[in-house]
């Protein structure tokens, strides 16, 4: 049940077995069908997420109630809305299962309380956070520097497993661009 998680553990520090049972008792497993709302916007985000199998974006809605995705968390990562779970304060996003899901989640205390129990999970957690981080800077640049054809070259190399697996809709939002335009990308390559 934790293959995934423990080979991304021990791929990120030496762990012994008794600290990954003690990191493992604080998690507890969610089954998500495919577009279950996992937060809603407007709730305080009370779970750190690990996508074993599936996944979960991170989006915000306008007020006109388009969708705009903010994050994409596949499995094999950890994901949330992070300043609402942080700051544990309403989130303006909403976290959904894309697809049908397997996630393992802390919850605020748990995930506080780890830093204490196991000296380890600093490490993880600021290793994730600097991934994370600078993948959301480098997004943010492509779409403000690359045009679309670029973006999508880019998504193709960096994870392209949720080209095929995902909806049009959604890797079209995540690129900015329009479903049209991303149909004749998907075309040309």
């Amino acid at each position: 049940m934790y293959e995934v998680l423990r080979n991304f553990l021990t791929r990120q520090i030496d762990v012994s077995d008794a600290d990954l049972d003690i990191f493992f008792s604080r998690l507890k497993l969610k089954k998500a069908k495919r577009n279950e709302i996992l937060l809603e916007a407007g709730s305080v985000c009370r779970h750190m997420y690990f996508v074993n199998k599936g996944c979960l974006r991170v989006y915000l809605k306008d007020i006109n109630g388009r969708e705009s995705t903010r994050f994409l968390i596949p499995d094999g990562r950890f994901g949330t809305a992070f300043p609402s779970f942080i700051l544990q304060e309403p989130s303006p996003a909403s976290i959904q299962a894309l697809e049908s899901s397997e996630v393992f989640y802390l919850t605020y205390p748990d995930f506080r309380q780890l830093f204490d129990l196991l000296p380890q999970w600093e490490k993880i957690y600021l290793q994730s956070l600097e991934r994370d981080y600078i993948m959301s800077i480098k997004r943010i640049e492509s779409l403000i520097t690359m045009d679309a054809k670029e973006r999508y070259a880019l998504l193709m190399k960096n994870e392209p497993g949720l080209i095929q697996r995902l909806p049009s809709k959604i890797i079209a939002d995540y690129l900015g661009i329009s479903q049209e335009t991303l149909s004749r990308l998907k075309s040309k390559i």
